[in-house]
């Protein structure tokens, strides 16, 4: 059975469906074993000789090797004799030891059974024959098992060729089973890997756009860092000035206010800063409004792709390499 996956270098097992690589080295099918010892245990069993206890034997109870059909009994070899020896006996008919033999016996007449009544189909003794069997077609019970002997021979013919099919689709089945496995497995990895490439490329995505908005931010914040320091430095300078002045309007000295007075009432010189308006607020909404819509159409178009996929149509192959069209993939 592995030879034929040599070329795939995939080995599975028909029985536990498990793969293998490299091939493993195989041993005996207990499972199988086990039903062949059952089955042959079962035809020595019925085909075997019957064990039956001799009913003569009072104490310990022989083995039968006859069975009477007169006597309805069972007899081992010592008491078996007399069947043998005394002229009494001589007209009874003596079997193969058996269990069965009120079934071999007519209920109606008392007599053996040895005639088949093809007409209605049952087995009756010589009296029935010329009673209520009169006119039927009837033989011998020995001739009509030889005819049926044939009959079940070529039935049994049948059910082997039966079992054969059978095992045979079994084993197909089997092998359908692995591949199917197999290729759903492969499918499996190959979307996961897929998946996981999208995903990369929807986080690099990501780490770019963020970037972005890192380096627009740091840019605003620099330029807006920048001029806070400078105001910083006029409005110190504005508040030196403030306090001159104040103790300038405080001196009683009219000639120490009239020669502080043209350095003090200078105006600072004002630093060179931007208007306010050089100073917007970025807020980013349209690179949010953006990535909403990117998110809305993302989603849109993966649904009806996905649709698509779950739409698609399994050409499904039977076992005897007959295309055949499967159910929808769902």
């Amino acid at each position: 059975f592995w030879d034929k996956e040599v070329q795939k270098g995939v080995y599975s097992c028909p029985q536990c469906r498990q793969i293998f690589a490299p091939r493993p080295v195989v041993s005996k099918n207990i499972d199988l074993a086990d039903v062949v010892e059952r089955l042959q245990a079962t035809r020595q069993c019925s085909s075997g000789p019957e064990y039956v206890e001799c009913d003569s034997c009072t104490e310990r109870k022989h083995k039968a090797i006859k069975s009477c059909l007169v006597c309805l009994a069972s007899f081992c070899e010592t008491h078996l004799q007399p069947h043998y020896k005394s002229p009494a006996f001589k007209k009874h008919k003596l079997v193969e030891a058996s269990r069965r033999l009120q079934e071999q016996i007519c209920s109606q007449h008392d007599k053996l059974l040895e005639v088949y009544c093809r007409t209605d189909q049952k087995c009756i003794c010589m009296l029935c024959m010329l009673d209520e069997h009169k006119g039927h077609e009837t033989v011998s019970a020995a001739g009509e098992r030889t005819e049926k002997q044939k009959q079940l021979l070529e039935i049994q013919e049948k059910c082997k060729q039966k079992i054969l099919e059978r095992e045979k689709e079994l084993q197909e089945l089997r092998e359908t089973v692995v591949t199917q496995k197999r290729s759903a497995q492969t499918a499996v990895q190959k979307t996961e890997r897929i998946f996981t490439e999208l995903k990369k490329s929807i986080e690099g995505r990501l780490s770019e756009l963020t970037k972005l908005i890192r380096d627009q931010e740091k840019a605003v914040v620099n330029r807006a860092e920048d001029t806070i320091k400078e105001l910083e430095k006029e409005i110190a300078k504005l508040k030196q000035r403030f306090a001159e002045m104040e103790e300038l309007l405080h001196t009683e000295d009219s000639i120490q206010y009239l020669q502080s007075f043209e350095s003090v009432s200078n105006p600072v010189r004002p630093s060179n800063l931007p208007t306010k308006t050089s100073h917007p607020i970025v807020t980013f909404e349209n690179v949010i409004k953006c990535v909403s819509q990117l998110k809305v159409k993302v989603e849109e178009y993966s649904k009806t792709e996905f649709q698509k996929i779950l739409g698609v149509n399994i050409t499904a192959r039977t076992p005897t390499g007959t295309p055949e069209k499967g159910n929808n993939f769902q």
